[in-house]
C-alpha cells in the first residue's frame, strides 16, 4: 500500500550557480551547505508533505545549469508537473536568461505544470542587481506563481513548494490533469483520485522517475 496519496514529479532549472542545489538541500534536509560542487547531470531529492490532510511525496529532480549538459537534462523535463525556476538576484544575466529557460520547459508534455519563478539570494540585500518588481512583472506576463528565497537562510524556501504543491493538488481537484495519462507527472497513490472503471493497477499512476 502506497504510504502516499499522490506523488509529484518536480524539476529545478536555471543558471549554474543560481543555489539550486541548496535550494533542494534547505527544503529535503534542513540544511546549508556554502560549497557546493557543480551538478553533472541530475541531482535528486524527496520529501512528503501535507496538503488538505493528504500525503504528498515530492521526487525533485535538481537539473545542471551549464550547456553542455543541457542534452542529459532535457530529458527529465517530460512530465514535470511542478517547475521551480531559478535565478540569482544578484546576477542580471541569470535573470535575463529565464525566458530562455521557460521555452526550453514548456512544451505538449508540460503543458498543464504548474511553474514558479524564484529569485534566490533576497539575503544579499547590498548586491541585489533584479528587483522583486521585474520578478514580479515577469512571473505575472507569463503566468507563473512568484517568490523570492534565500536557500541560506531558509526564508520562503518551504512556502515555495508548498505553494507550488498546493496549486497542483487544486487543479487535480478542477480536474485539469489527465490523471493517468503517463506524461502527466502525478502518480496517484492510497487516497488519491481512484481509478477510472476498467483500468487495472498496472495502466494506473505514472512512473515520475
Amino acid at each position: 500500500m502506497s504510504s502516499y496519496a499522490y506523488l509529484f514529479k518536480y524539476i529545478i532549472i536555471g543558471d549554474t550557480g543560481v543555489g539550486k542545489s541548496c535550494l533542494l538541500l534547505q527544503f529535503t534536509d534542513k540544511r546549508f551547505q556554502l560549497v557546493h560542487d557543480v551538478t553533472v547531470g541530475v541531482e535528486f531529492g524527496t520529501r512528503m508533505i501535507t496538503i488538505d490532510n493528504k500525503p504528498i511525496k515530492l521526487h525533485i529532480w535538481d537539473t545542471a545549469g551549464q550547456e553542455k549538459f543541457r542534452s542529459i537534462t532535457r530529458s527529465y523535463y517530460r512530465g514535470a508537473v511542478g517547475v521551480l525556476l531559478v535565478y540569482d538576484i544578484t546576477r542580471r544575466e541569470t535573470f535575463d536568461n529565464i525566458g530562455t529557460w521557460l521555452e526550453d520547459v514548456i512544451d505538449p508534455d508540460n503543458r498543464n505544470s504548474i511553474i514558479t519563478l524564484i529569485g534566490n539570494k533576497c539575503d544579499l540585500v547590498r548586491k541585489r542587481c533584479v528587483s522583486t518588481e521585474e520578478g514580479e512583472q515577469f512571473a505575472k506576463s507569463h503566468g507563473l506563481i512568484f517568490m523570492e528565497v534565500s536557500a541560506k537562510t531558509d526564508h520562503n524556501v518551504e512556502e515555495a513548494f508548498m505553494e507550488t504543491t498546493s496549486a497542483i493538488y487544486n487543479n487535480i481537484q478542477d480536474g485539469v490533469f489527465e490523471m493517468f495519462n503517463e506524461s502527466c507527472g502525478i502518480k496517484v497513490g492510497y487516497g488519491g483520485l481512484q481509478q477510472p472503471a476498467g483500468r487495472t493497477a498496472a495502466q494506473g499512476g505514472v512512473c515520475c522517475s
